[in-house]
């Protein structure tokens, strides 16, 4: 069963502006070590890079249904590979426990992200699916 879906449109040159004005106190407010790394390493589509990932983060907390609020913080959604190599979302905190609240009992979160960027614009997907204890990963 879907949980929640969320998308969110992001330009790219509103997030470069942004790391011009503010550098390191943006970067390091909105974005979580792997996420910096991960950019870091990508010199001519850093803010692309980053970017995509502030769109994930949006779409997640409109999937979830509160936006930044009620807890949930920039930095508790972070964009990780899965081992396959698709991204997904490493939640902790306020992000955490509320994708815990709507995940029915007896079932699982599952999240389906997707991303990409088309100069000057990033964009992201969220899907939420519960998913039964009995088809549990592992």
């Amino acid at each position: 069963m879907i949980l929640g879906i969320g998308s969110d449109l992001c330009n790219i040159e509103r997030i470069q502006a942004s790391l011009d004005r503010f550098g390191e106190r943006f970067v390091a407010r909105v974005f979580t070590e792997a996420e910096r790394s991960k950019a870091e390493r990508r010199p001519f589509t850093r803010a692309g890079t980053y970017a995509k990932r502030f769109a994930a983060k949006e779409a997640f907390s409109k999937a979830v249904g509160t936006g930044f609020r009620r807890g949930v913080f920039m930095k508790d959604i972070g964009v990780v590979n899965a081992p396959s190599g698709a991204p997904t979302l490493a939640l902790t905190g306020g992000a955490k426990a509320r994708l815990d609240a709507i995940t029915p009992p007896g079932h699982f979160a599952e999240v389906h992200l997707t991303m990409t960027d088309d100069h000057p614009f990033a964009q992201a997907f969220v899907v939420i699916a519960a998913i039964p204890l009995e088809r549990s990963p592992g």
